[in-house]
C-alpha cells in the first residue's frame, strides 16, 4: 500500500527537440554496404537527425527542457535531473550547465548514467527526492548525441540518432492524473560488455602501455535483443502489478525506441495489441536515453496519448540496466 503521507510525483509538462540535420537511410547505405530497405527491415528506422559540429547533449537538453517548463505551471523547479551517455564533459556533469543556462542557478543539478534506461532511472530520482521533501519540484532531462560515439563503419550505426526530452515532475496526490506509481528499476552489471564505450574511463587510464581502448559504442545486437525483451517484459509485469493493472488494461505502452521488432515481441510477451505500443522510432531513430520522453511528447501532441489514458514507460540499456512505472496521463497545457 502506498503511504499517503508521502507526496506524489505528478507529471506537469513534456517537452522534446531534435537538432534539425535528418539523415535518411540513402545516406547510410552505401557506407555500411547495405540497401536503404535493408536498414528499415531491420531497425524500423527511415530517418534519423544527428547534430551538427558544435552542439552538445547539453544544447539539446536545454532546448528540451525549456519546453517542457513553458507547459508546466509549477514556479520554481528545485531539482534538475539529466540523463545521459553522452555528457558535455567527463567532468563536471552537465545537469548543473543545463540547470544554470535554464535560470536554475542554486537548483541542485545532477546527471543519471543507465544509456537507454537513463530516463525512467531518473525518473525514480526525481521521485525520491518529491517523495522525502527534498523537492517541490524536478525538471528531468533524457539527452544524447550518440551519432558522436558511434563507429560509421560498424552497420549498429544505423540504429542511433541524437535528440533530447524532458518532463517536468511536481509534488501532488497518489490519486491525481499524471501522479507516478512505483518505478521498478533493475540492472546486471555482468552483461557489461554487451553494451559498451571501453575508452575514457579509469579502466583504460589505469593499464599499463598497450593501445588506447576502443572508443566507440559497441553492441552485441542479438544478445541485446533477447535480453532487452526479457527485462523490459518482467519490469513491465512488476510495474503494472504494483498498479493493480492488468497489461490489457493498459491503454498505451510506450517503451525505449531500441528496434522496431523489439518493440513487436515484447507486445507478443505482454499479451497486448500492437497498435497499443506507440512508436516513432521511424523518424528519430535509437535516441537512447531521450526516446521515451521524446515520444511522450510527440504522441501528447498527436493526440495519441490522450488524458484519462494508462500508460506504461519501459526501458533497457547498457549497465545492463532497465526499468519501468506507469501513470495516467494528465491534461496538459497545449505547446506554445
Amino acid at each position: 500500500m502506498r503511504n499517503r503521507a508521502v507526496p506524489a510525483s505528478v507529471l506537469a509538462g513534456v517537452g522534446a527537440y531534435v537538432p534539425p540535420r535528418k539523415v535518411a537511410n540513402e545516406e547510410l547505405a552505401e557506407r555500411l554496404g547495405r540497401s536503404p530497405e535493408w536498414i528499415f527491415q531491420r531497425s524500423g528506422i527511415r530517418f534519423r537527425h544527428v547534430v551538427e559540429p558544435g552542439t552538445t547533449s547539453g544544447d539539446l537538453a536545454v532546448a528540451a527542457g525549456r519546453e517542457a517548463l513553458s507547459r508546466a505551471a509549477v514556479g520554481d523547479v528545485s531539482a534538475v535531473v539529466v540523463a545521459t551517455t553522452t555528457p558535455d564533459r567527463p567532468c563536471p556533469g552537465t545537469a548543473p550547465s543545463v540547470a544554470s543556462r535554464l535560470g536554475m542557478a542554486g537548483a541542485a543539478a545532477l546527471d543519471v548514467q543507465a544509456v537507454c534506461a537513463g530516463f525512467v532511472y531518473g525518473l525514480g530520482v526525481a521521485q525520491g527526492l518529491i517523495a522525502a521533501g527534498t523537492a517541490d519540484s524536478v525538471l528531468v532531462v533524457g539527452t544524447d548525441t550518440l551519432s558522436l560515439n558511434v563507429d560509421p563503419t560498424d552497420p549498429t550505426s544505423m540504429l542511433f540518432g541524437d535528440g533530447a526530452g524532458a518532463v517536468v515532475l511536481r509534488s501532488g496526490d497518489h490519486e491525481e492524473p499524471g501522479a507516478l506509481g512505483a518505478c521498478v528499476l533493475g540492472s546486471d552489471g555482468g552483461g557489461r560488455d554487451l553494451i559498451t564505450v571501453r575508452g575514457g574511463g579509469s579502466e583504460e587510464r589505469s593499464a599499463a602501455g598497450g593501445a588506447p581502448a576502443d572508443p566507440y559504442m559497441r553492441l552485441e545486437g542479438r544478445e541485446v535483443f533477447w535480453r532487452a525483451v526479457e527485462h523490459m517484459s518482467s519490469a513491465s509485469r512488476a510495474a503494472l502489478d504494483a498498479a493493480r493493472w492488468k497489461p490489457e488494461e493498459a491503454d498505451r505502452i510506450v517503451a525505449h525506441q531500441a528496434n522496431a521488432r523489439i518493440l513487436a515481441v515484447l507486445a507478443q510477451r505482454l499479451g497486448v495489441a500492437a497498435d497499443r505500443v506507440l512508436s516513432d522510432i521511424e523518424r528519430v531513430g535509437n535516441t537512447s536515453a531521450a526516446s521515451i520522453p521524446i515520444l511522450l511528447d510527440h504522441a501528447d501532441r498527436t493526440g495519441d496519448l490522450e488524458p484519462g489514458h494508462r500508460v506504461l514507460l519501459t526501458a533497457f540499456g547498457g549497465g545492463l540496466a532497465w526499468g519501468a512505472t506507469t501513470l495516467v496521463w494528465p491534461q496538459l497545457a497545449r505547446p506554445h
